[in-house]
């Protein structure tokens, strides 16, 4: 019994009851402004006082600012819902700008031409580590869709069908060395064929091969088809010379062109199915 009075427990027990007791004296003598003893005892517990209030207050700022901080945080999610909303809205937009621009130049396409029979289609299937950028459409030989019909972007040459099902086709782009166009520069007329390589095709481009060695077609030339052959009507754009090198295999030069279709972004196409002259061989222009 004697150690537990000797213990440190007990002597804090005591430091603590001797807190309380002051505290109420000074509780009771504060009521007594003229007291001595609440003089005392306030200078003794005034600091205890001042600490305390400083938390009390510290404890209502900080209620304060997590309630500030979570208002806030709620308007920061629905901001963001909000922007993603706007985001939506703005790629449906430029989507719908696309396709009337798309429209608008094949109305004018039409117009101009209007032997051409068309067949719209959207692009279902587009591997994009294929670096000739083959891609497969929704219609097929249910819409008089086959081998060998012209795919157009507006005015540009995109590629040819080379497979036909009935419900769908498959699309080689004149980014493929096995797609070759008769095809003519428009301010000198020169005439040669398109093709290209596995690194031109890397690059998003082409050349216009057999070309005089010394040609007179420059760079911002327009290179568009000739109609030889039979399977590309003529004047469909292929692109923009770049440059123009000698060919290091024969006497003849090419151009390398610049081909302004964007095959990643390309959503819908128009599969030309019928044009005077298909599948009949013709001269320039014919």
């Amino acid at each position: 019994m004697r150690s537990f009075f000797k213990s440190s427990r007990f002597k804090g027990f005591l430091g603590v009851f001797g807190v309380l007791l002051l505290a109420v004296i000074f509780a009771a003598a504060t009521n007594d402004s003229a007291s001595p003893a609440s003089d005392v005892l306030g200078t003794i517990f005034m600091p205890l006082q001042t600490v305390s209030s400083h938390i009390a207050e510290s404890l209502e700022d900080f209620n304060i600012h997590f309630r500030s901080a979570a208002a806030y945080a709620d308007r920061v999610k629905q901001l963001e819902k909000e922007v993603a909303g706007y985001q939506e809205q703005l790629v449906d937009y430029e989507k719908s700008k696309q396709q009337l621009a798309l429209y608008e130049e094949f109305l004018e396409l039409k117009k101009e031409r209007g032997d051409f029979k068309f067949e719209s289609a959207s692009i279902v299937g587009h591997d994009q580590a294929d670096v000739y950028s083959t891609f497969t459409l929704n219609k097929g030989t249910l819409d008089g869709v086959a081998v060998n019909n012209p795919v157009i972007y507006g005015k540009y040459l995109v590629g040819v069908v080379v497979k036909a099902a009935p419900t769908y086709c498959v699309v080689n782009t004149i980014r493929n060395p096995a797609v070759n166009a008769g095809a003519y520069e428009v301010r000198t007329r020169e005439t040669g064929y398109s093709t290209t390589t596995d690194e031109l095709a890397a690059e998003g481009k082409c050349r216009l091969s057999g070309l005089e060695r010394n040609t007179s077609v420059a760079p911002g030339g327009i290179v568009c088809t000739s109609g030889t052959g039979g399977v590309y009507p003529p004047d469909l754009i292929i692109g923009v010379v770049d440059e123009v090198k000698n060919d290091t295999t024969n006497i003849s030069s090419y151009a390398v062109i610049s081909i302004p279709v964007d095959f990643a972004d390309l959503r819908d196409v128009f599969v030309i199915t019928s044009f005077r002259g298909m599948g009949v061989s013709t001269k320039l222009g014919g």
